[in-house]
């Protein structure tokens, strides 16, 4: 497996500003550069393992706001950067990348909801277009083991829904804590997620069965994605981390076998960029045929995510009390 010179295609669809600047900020290696503050992200390198731990930390409500997206592709570039000059897997300075979230209770709520009104209602289609298109790089990205054989691992240990739960789609491995549930609610407003699900869906289950969870709107617990092959890993609730500590620690000896496995899937059901970019772009097209009445149902989906999200952050303030 050579990684010689693949770190610039990496920063070539759509990253390169941010790799760029995140190179000319400091002169420290890029492993060291990426545990550096960000506004909207929480990263950590263990070392040892080889392994980098990227919590999503947002300042705002816990969704891909624009913020977050500019954090996470100034944190892939630098992934990129520190590959420069392996020959090898054996001398890869990292082997995992793990997805996580610091929001209690939380994994993602999706996209940027309050952008999505503002940019309709503004008329601005090229402006919502290129926030689908940072989105789905990202997405890319984690889903090709950022063209270096890292394996990627979803962590959820909260509710992940929409553009939250496609993140997680795009991982090689997902490990669920039980507490934790899933949905695609687009529908309910009249429109479709578009950032990764039918692609990323159909490839695991099929395009029937794939197209019955994004028509139903339902949420679904992590026993039943597991049931359904979508959920690799259960963990006990509040066991997310060890769980996925000790799944690495049992493969870490495999990885050059899993990471060939997971390479050998993607050749031979590939989702690539052109894919994910085609779908948000029809994805755009049914956000400008909302309604009125749509754009109503979306802003008040919001609002009751934000509610529910208020009284999670609450609860354990009133507990301590």
């Amino acid at each position: 497996m050579t990684y010689v010179n693949s770190v610039r295609p990496v920063a070539s669809i759509g990253t390169r500003q941010y790799a760029d600047e995140a190179v000319s900020a400091s002169n420290s290696s890029p492993l060291v550069e990426i545990e550096r503050a960000y506004s909207d992200l929480d990263v950590v390198v263990a070392h040892a393992e080889r392994t980098l731990w990227c919590y999503l930390k947002p300042q705002a409500r816990p969704s891909f706001t624009e913020a977050m997206l500019r954090d996470l592709h100034r944190a892939q570039g630098l992934i990129g950067q520190a590959f420069e000059g392996c020959s090898s897997s054996a001398d890869a300075p990292l082997q995992y990348c793990v997805l996580g979230s610091r929001t209690p209770g939380v994994c993602n709520l999706g996209g940027d909801l309050a952008l999505f009104s503002a940019k309709i209602q503004a008329g601005d289609r090229e402006g919502l277009r290129r926030y689908a298109h940072s989105c789905v790089e990202a997405v890319y990205l984690n889903s090709v083991g950022y063209n270096h054989g890292i394996i990627t691992v979803g962590l959820a240990q909260g509710d992940a829904l929409g553009g939250g739960w496609e993140c997680l789609m795009s991982c090689d491995k997902l490990i669920a804590e039980r507490q934790a549930k899933f949905s695609l609610p687009e529908v309910l407003f009249n429109l479709f997620p578009g950032m990764g699900a039918h692609s990323y869906l159909t490839r695991r289950i099929g395009a029937a069965r794939a197209e019955q969870i994004i028509m139903s709107g339902k949420v679904y617990t992590a026993e039943e994605l597991h049931g359904m092959g979508l959920v690799d890993v259960l963990a006990e609730d509040g066991d997310g981390e060890r769980t996925v500590r000790e799944w690495i620690q049992r493969n870490s000896a495999r990885h050059n076998a899993h990471s060939a496995i997971f390479k050998a899937r993607r050749r031979v059901s590939p989702v690539t960029l052109e894919e994910l970019r085609d779908v948000t772009d029809v994805w755009v097209d049914a956000a400008f045929g909302m309604t009125e009445q749509d754009l109503r149902r979306m802003t008040q989906l919001a609002a009751a995510q934000d509610r529910s999200q208020r009284r999670r952050s609450a609860a354990p303030a009133a507990a301590a009390e």
